[in-house]
């Protein structure tokens, strides 16, 4: 019998918006579990509970999940302050196996809040990692509220009904994509509620608003009060009945209502005194302005939100801003406050939310709410993407993040959201020089960028590299319909060179420009070059334009236009300027079009059409087509369906968590497996391992040799010397291929020992592989992102080609196949340059199974197969290397409330 172990305590959201606690039971929650069962419970909940009356049950269910430690009993607890809202505990059966008998209780006021949903959803993930496969539960017939949890849960339910009773069976599927579409529902609906208070409230103090102008809390009071909030308002100030205008009070609890948001201006060593103030009063939100807080202030600060169910917003936030009309705060102090719009906008750095606002109101594009999430304690990326996803105003997302909470469910939401309104980030922190010291060729391919450039793929999240660029593209997502997924782009100008420079940038972009029709020429001026770029000439008129331009938009082979213009002597008048064409004509038409103006003194603006849409016109030809580029982009990631998760069948995971066990509580720092035990956990998964024996003499090696060399490419074999820590055999000089005869062999192993001398442990003898075309292929687990799996050009020029694709676990069947096709050297595989084209299967076969290895064992924080050699007959890896670190077992899809890495410990 398998024993379950606790799983450590979490916060996270009911159903209404409030922070329960959930941790396991113990001996100290005996009293608590009475009180729960015999004072929470009506008698009526009770008979449901325990089948009948009982005076003793509530006793019984205390002793039982209150007792000693039990091999097989899990009991979790969910925790609202002091009070236990609810519980549900499973123990295992002795049969069947893998299986476990399942219950639930919630104290009646706490019902319909989401508190037993939760709990299952906690206990689901703590059960799976003890092996449990199945929940089995009895219940009443009548117990209409319990049928409904496990209706609502997401996973397959089996019923059977016997004399009054319901039998349940539960799988615990662990790749249910319903359970988790309906876990991902369940969490942005609490998400939602959770930040009403923050982002519709109804009343606003600010705690610590001075009477000095220009302080931090009496700027952001006055912006409120200017910027004509539409509810109450009031300032927190001891020493003052009025400020600006404002009624002040000498504290929160002295205030004449609760306010829903609270925004702290107070001194650091204040905050977390407030915070408890404003929670004990009963407020539901704050932004903290301040900033620098040590870790103290931060975990007393985190401690109060979490006991109070108060979202958070900073520290160090410039502050936040609504611009729905029935709401109209403006609470924050950087520039302007912005115009009533449709983008959501939230950034770490004050700084770049100020530039940001800035040039989005410059361009004209208005705001639906933004956040400045200073140094992100709760309230994060990932919460505003819901938010926004279901205010019914925002259409546009605008993020600038410096860090991640929790990665992978960010992506898994923003890979939600983006399939309805466009997500675009500034890629920030791009550079190497934080890049760590990598000990494989897989780690040396995991910098920073790669793993953030991986999330925003998969994610569909459109990644920028500055806030100019950020803004040229959202001017045109917002204004431009999308261009085909193929990206062919028709480049028009009126003066040949700046159609060439244009093509350039459009083809640095990675846009293709098509043939263009012959019969188009009749439509431009004597002298016009309708090859794309097409060249108009000087001469041409507004009317020739516009014709032009509707018949090259009806063209098949044109997805979008880019048109240039420079100003000539031509079209000095208004009726002979030529961006007349563009803007008499309709702003959006079947392709996008974005105009390039020469004479634009600004990066980018939005020019009005005679329809009333706008258009974008940009002063360089690079951004325009920049943005082009990550339009045609975002077109090719929404035409691809939603790809089910990669499949890896007959994976051995029984074995592989007795290997990995063994060798960490062996090698309790962890280290580098010896190539024994690598082949065995590789081949475990089903990874294409070739045949290896160990050799630990020469006479071995002899012997070893003669066994392998029919199965080696022209009869012969490799020797590999091996010693613990080694990681790089080339570069160290300890390989030797091509070995066919017996003395070849021998003087090999003597080479190693004069070479290597006591370091030598022994010799892995391998059979020689047939040549074909050398991949890597490996994973590294970041402690942020998680497993990232790498395909790459391999060999020994393997960090010299930096070939490379990468993606973050778990796989889906459509990464598989873009990670082939997306690396330089693809064409090899598919039979380029008189090759012949190798085994594609075999290729994502290796990626799935070494997705489901990394994302079912968090302790393989490497693995580098290098080289992985292609042939049409299949793949074989003939090189492999495993790291084993603990690390504890992480579900990013699990619902709970990041804690920020400022406020741990005590």
């Amino acid at each position: 019998m398998s024993t379950v172990r606790s799983p450590g305590g979490a916060e996270a959201l009911l159903a209404d918006g409030t922070t329960v606690e959930i941790r396991p039971l113990g001996p100290d929650d005996h009293g608590a579990v009475l009180g729960l069962h015999a004072d929470g419970m009506s008698e009526e909940s009770r008979r449901m509970r325990f089948f009948g009356v009982s005076r003793n049950a509530p006793r019984q269910a205390a002793d039982r999940l209150c007792g000693p430690p039990r091999t097989g009993l899990l009991a979790l607890g969910a925790w609202a302050g002091e009070e236990l809202v609810g519980e549900a505990d499973c123990e295992l059966l002795d049969e069947p196996p893998d299986t476990a008998e399942l219950a639930l209780a919630v104290a009646d006021r706490w019902h319909h809040r989401g508190v037993a949903t939760l709990l299952l959803e906690h206990l689901v993930h703590a059960a799976r990692a003890a092996g449990v496969r199945f929940f089995e539960a009895d219940t009443l017939g009548g117990n209409h509220a319990v049928h409904q949890v496990f209706a609502d849960l997401g996973l397959p339910v089996e019923r059977r009904y016997a004399h009054g009773e319901l039998r349940v069976r539960v799988p615990l599927d662990e790749n249910d994509e319903r359970y988790r579409s309906a876990v991902d529902e369940r969490g942005r609906s609490a998400d939602v509620a959770s930040l009403a208070a923050l982002l519709r409230p109804a009343s606003v103090a600010v705690v610590g608003a001075s009477r000095r102008e220009g302080s931090v809390g009496r700027t952001v009071l006055t912006r409120i009060r200017r910027g004509g909030f539409a509810g109450a308002l009031w300032a927190v100030n001891p020493h003052a009945d009025e400020i600006g205008g404002v009624p002040a009070y000498p504290s929160v609890a002295a205030l004449p209502a609760v306010p829903d948001l609270a925004l702290l201006a107070v001194p650091v060593g204040a905050v977390p005194g407030v915070a408890e103030e404003c929670g004990a009063a009963g407020v539901r939100a704050l932004v903290v302005l301040t900033s620098g807080l040590g870790a103290q202030e931060a975990r007393g600060l985190m401690r109060a939100c979490r006991r109070h169910s108060m979202r958070l917003v900073g520290p160090n936030s410039l502050g936040m801003a609504q611009t729905d009309p029935a709401v109209r705060l403006d609470a924050e102090f950087g520039g302007a406050f912005p115009r009533p719009g449709t983008a959501g906008v939230a950034v770490q750095s004050g700084g770049v939310g100020i530039a940001l606002l800035s040039r989005l109101a410059w361009l004209g594009i208005g705001v639906s709410s933004f956040v400045s999430l200073g140094d992100k304690y709760d309230v994060s990326g990932n919460d505003l993407l819901q938010w926004w996803e279901s205010d019914d105003r925002t259409d546009l997302a605008l993020l600038h993040l410096e860090s991640f909470g929790s990665p992978r469910a960010f992506g898994r939401t923003a890979r939600r959201v983006t399939r309805s309104i466009p997500v675009l980030t500034v890629d920030a922190g791009r550079s190497t020089a934080g890049r760590r010291g990598a000990a494989s060729h897989t780690a040396a391919a995991a910098t920073p960028t790669v793993t953030r450039e991986a999330l925003f793929r998969q994610a569909g999240i459109t990644a920028t590299r500055s806030i100019d660029e950020l803004v040229e593209t959202a001017a045109l997502l917002r204004a431009q319909p999308l261009p085909a997924p193929r990206g062919a782009v028709a480049v028009v100008s009126n003066a040949g060179g700046i159609g060439v420079l244009a093509a350039d940038a459009c083809a640095e972009a990675g846009l293709g420009l098509p043939e263009l029709p012959a019969e188009l020429g009749k439509l431009l001026p004597p002298g016009a070059s309708v090859r794309n770029p097409v060249d108009t000439t000087a001469a041409i008129g507004p009317t020739e334009l516009a014709l032009f331009l509707r018949a090259l938009e009806r063209e098949p082979a044109v997805d979008a236009i880019l048109v240039c213009l420079v100003p000539t002597a031509l079209g000095t008048t208004p009726a002979q300027d030529p961006v007349r064409a563009l803007l008499e004509g309709p702003a959006r038409r079947r392709v996008p079009i974005a105009a390039v103006l020469l004479d634009q003194q600004v990066p980018v603006r939005y020019r009005t059409c005679a329809d009333g849409g706008v258009l974008p016109a940009y002063s360089d030809s690079v951004a325009a087509a920049r943005a082009l580029g990550h339009a045609r982009d975002r077109a090719r990631w929404l035409a691809e369906a939603p790809s089910a998760l990669a499949v890896a069948p007959d994976c051995d995971r029984r074995a592989v968590r007795s290997l990995v066990d063994g060798y960490l509580t062996a090698h309790p720092d962890g280290g580098w497996l010896d190539p024994l035990s690598t082949a065995d956990l590789l081949g475990a998964y089903g990874l294409p391992l070739t045949a290896s024996v160990w050799a630990h003499d020469e006479h071995m090696a002899v012997a070893a040799a003669d066994g392998l060399r029919p199965l080696g490419h022209e009869g012969k074999v490799a020797l590999k010397a091996y010693w613990p820590g080694q990681v790089h055999k080339s570069a160290l000089g300890a390989v030797r291929t091509g070995l066919g005869t017996e003395a070849e062999v021998r003087a090999a192993y003597r080479e190693f020992t004069e070479r290597f001398g006591t370091e030598l442990t022994g010799a892995v003898v391998q059979p020689m592989a047939a040549p074909g075309v050398e991949l890597l292929a490996g994973v590294v687990q970041d402690q942020v992102f998680g497993p990232l799996v790498v395909l790459g050009a391999g060999g020994t020029a393997a960090d010299v080609l930096a070939d490379r694709s990468a993606r973050l676990a778990p796989l889906s069947e459509h990464d598989l196949t873009a990670m082939v096709a997306e690396l330089r050297s693809a064409p090899l595989l598919s039979g380029a340059a008189g090759t012949p084209a190798v085994d594609l299967a075999a290729v994502r076969s290796v990626l799935a199974r070494l997705s489901r290895l990394a994302d079912d064992f968090p302790e393989l924080v490497e693995a580098d197969l290098n080289p992985v050699i292609l042939r049409p007959d299949g793949a074989v890896c003939v090189d492999t290397r495993v790291r084993l670190e603990r690390r504890p077992s992480f579900d990013p899809y699990l619902r709970r409330l990041r804690r920020p890495a400022a406020a741990e410990g005590e």
